[in-house]
């Protein structure tokens, strides 16, 4: 029976700890011999990230017992944890080597023949010590390749970053030493390498201070000798203001990127003989050690070939972690991509004919994350209605089915709520993507004459997007009465280099401007109340969050996760290494524009700000650390603003366990019926101060 509840009263299934038993999700999946592999979260085991194996009765099972937590640190948001051969097992089973995130040691494990993982990297107590990413295990060598992020001193920047050797006999397990640098450290970022299907070259992407990897990358190559060390080390695609997010190799030898030098990333291809030709730029000696590569690369003696040029969708996107992939090369020539404009498809591409065929299913984004065998291609997909989930293709059928991870209803999906793809129009007539979610209960409707409050949610960031999906947090709201608009704001990824560049040095004016607009276009359409709307993000999300408390008047309050409030001080020496120079394009350059620095930071605009926030911060953040939020708080009181801050040790960038998520929800909810005038008796009374 439908009854009449007004908005935010409704009862919902859908509590707290549900939907943070269901935060996060599947992640690096790859192919070892017959069976599927990938991390995925464990809220409930102190948000540790497990490794998880499918074998091929369809069977899952978890690789590593807890304590073992498959992460890595690498620029601080991680990157691919893992990898697996079952090349060699001699009777032992598949070989793993992973990133143990407490120590970041790497270490290998053979989980069919019992014993312990054994470490493969020392210890170093120098900074943040010693971290690896993105590795390839090349058992003929006896060695695992990847990303070592090694520091060198105790401040956020004192590091390098390199292509490293790793014996797989555990030699170097006590010895750095023992640990071979394949490259030198000329380059501030790089990501691991790809070895073509000869052996005889590799390949990788490099971007310096203070571009990111969405500005513009370089993609090198080098011939890898009998020995194992690389020369001839030569750019051959990128620039700086080409961002190239992924380079890997046909099985032909030709090279595949995905490059936005048209405007959208796009896949290219550039052919054997080509790669053979392009002017050699820096040098290499027998330890493999290069000299600087210039910031712009090496024309090839002829220009790479578009695949798929002129679609107006991306086929790749920002590269916040080391080994992400929007594409997998496949046996026959085919290349399985991720591509398309807001939300994302699978498809199979054939370079030679530009032909795309989609795989069929009901997903709606797939994660930057494919691997590939024979006939087959695996990813991590989810939709509106179902959460991320493993989902293989048999490319020789057309067929899709879920394989892991699968996706069950937790309730009854008639509390789901029923997204809108939105286009909005800002200032200037420009346009701003979002998804609407609004109200929605089988069991409940609100009076006739009474507007539903809404919160406007600001992606994190700021280059990322917020995907078409099932999210049980904003359902934990819609299935109360209370909706919910995420937008993807000028500089959001997912439409394009024209779109991300709205952002250039005016971050904290178009992200702010887009959502106010968003929200006052549904409360003048009369979706929404005027007088009871909020905005909520973390991290840049939550900068956004408090930028708009302070610039606008459209919103009664808001919630600040994990945020960046003090522009003064969030660089070099507060922050990490990878953003530490970010803001010389979200801002402008600080030596040329510090005024700016000044005048758009929260920080400096808390006698604007009176409307009620609840500010939520993790106290092991090194990304937006504590003391950015300790400051605001001091500027804030005394002001007669009703807020509370709520920390959480223990917590880093982005909350993990389910304890945290619970009270963090449940205080968000509390926050919103204070505001809006809603009975809540089910969750804890937040405790607002002035």
């Amino acid at each position: 029976m439908v009854r009449t509840g007004a908005y935010g009263s409704w009862p919902s299934p859908i509590d707290a700890e549900l939907a943070a038993t269901h935060d996060g999700r599947p992640e690096f999946v790859g192919i070892v011999g017959e069976e599927v592999w990938w991390t995925e979260p464990r809220p409930a085991e102190g948000g540790r990230r497990a490794l998880v194996r499918r074998r091929p009765d369809g069977a899952e099972e978890t690789v590593l017992p807890a304590p073992w937590n498959v992460r890595s640190r690498v620029i601080e948001y991680g990157g691919r944890p893992w990898a697996g051969t079952t090349a060699g097992e001699e009777g032992g089973g598949p070989l793993v080597v992973f990133s143990h995130f407490p120590d970041q040691r790497l270490y290998a494990h053979r989980p069919d023949g019992g014993g312990e993982p054994r470490p493969l990297t020392p210890l170093c107590a120098t900074g943040g010590g010693l971290r690896w990413a993105d590795p390839v295990i090349l058992p003929d060598r006896g060695e695992v390749w990847c990303v070592l992020e090694e520091f060198t001193g105790e401040r956020p920047g004192d590091l390098r970053r390199l292509l490293a050797a790793v014996p797989l006999d555990g030699s170097a397990a006590e010895d750095r030493a023992l640990v071979r640098e394949l490259t030198g450290d000329a380059h501030r970022f790089l990501t691991g390498a790809r070895i073509s299907p000869d052996g005889r070259r590799a390949a990788w992407i490099v971007w310096d201070h203070p571009r990111m990897p969405w500005d513009g990358t370089t993609v090198l190559t080098a011939a890898v000798t009998d020995d194992g060390t690389f020369e001839d080390v030569r750019p051959v695609a990128g620039g700086p203001e080409e961002s190239v997010c992924q380079a890997d190799w046909a099985a032909d030898g030709s090279l595949l990127y995905a490059s936005d030098a048209g405007g959208w990333w796009e896949p290219y291809r550039l052919r054997p003989q080509h790669l053979d030709t392009a002017r050699r730029t820096d040098r290499a000696d027998r330890t493999g050690r290069a000299a600087a590569v210039p910031a712009a690369p090496a024309v090839p003696a002829a220009p790479a070939v578009p695949l798929c040029g002129g679609r107006g969708e991306e086929f790749g996107g920002p590269l916040w972690k080391i080994g992400l992939s929007w594409f997998q090369p496949l046996d026959d020539g085919t290349v399985a991509v991720i591509h398309g404009k807001g939300a994302t498809s699978l498809g199979i591409l054939d370079p030679e004919t530009g032909e795309l065929v989609d795989a069929p299913g009901p997903w709606t984004e797939w994660a930057p994350g494919l691997a590939g065998d024979g006939s087959r291609v695996v990813g991590v997909a989810a939709s509106p209605r179902s959460g991320y989930e493993i989902v293989e293709l048999d490319t020789s059928t057309g067929r899709t089915r879920v394989i892991g991870s699968a996706h069950t209803d937790p309730v009854d999906p008639a509390y789901y709520p029923e997204p809108q793809i939105r286009t909005f129009t800002g200032p200037d007539n420009r346009e701003i993507h979002a998804h609407v979610y609004p109200p929605h209960s089988p069991e409940r409707v609100a009076p006739d004459d009474e507007l539903p409050p809404y919160v406007i949610w600001a992606h994190g960031g700021p280059t990322g997007q917020s995907a078409l999906v099932l999210d049980l947090e904003i359902a934990y709201f819609t299935s109360r009465g209370i909706g919910v608009a995420e937008v993807n704001y000028g500089g959001s990824s997912g439409y394009g280099r024209a779109y991300r560049n709205r952002l250039r040095e005016q971050w904290g004016v178009v992200d702010v401007e887009d959502c106010a607009a968003v929200a006052e276009a549904l409360a003048a359409e009369g979706t929404a109340d005027p007088a009871r709307l909020a905005v909520r993000g973390g991290s840049a999300g939550g900068w956004t969050a408090a930028a708009s408390l302070a610039a606008t008047g459209v919103y009664a309050c808001g919630t600040i996760l994990y945020p960046v409030l003090d522009l003064t001080q969030w660089g070099p020496d507060e922050t990490h290494d990878f953003e530490a120079r970010y803001l010389d394009s979200l801002i402008g350059p600080p030596d040329e524009v510090p005024a700016r620095y000044r005048e758009r930071s929260p920080i400096s605009q808390v006698d604007r700000i009176t409307a009620p926030f609840l500010l939520l911060q993790g106290l092991d953040d090194v990304i937006c650390p504590p003391a950015q939020s300790e400051r605001f708080l001091e500027r804030i009181a005394g002001r007669g603003v009703r807020h509370a801050y709520v920390a959480f040790p223990g917590e880093g960038h982005g909350f993990r366990d389910v304890a945290t998520l619970v009270r963090a929800l449940e205080s968000e909810l509390s926050l919103y019926a204070q505001v809006f005038g809603i009975e809540r008796p089910d969750v804890p009374p937040l405790e607002l101060h002035r």
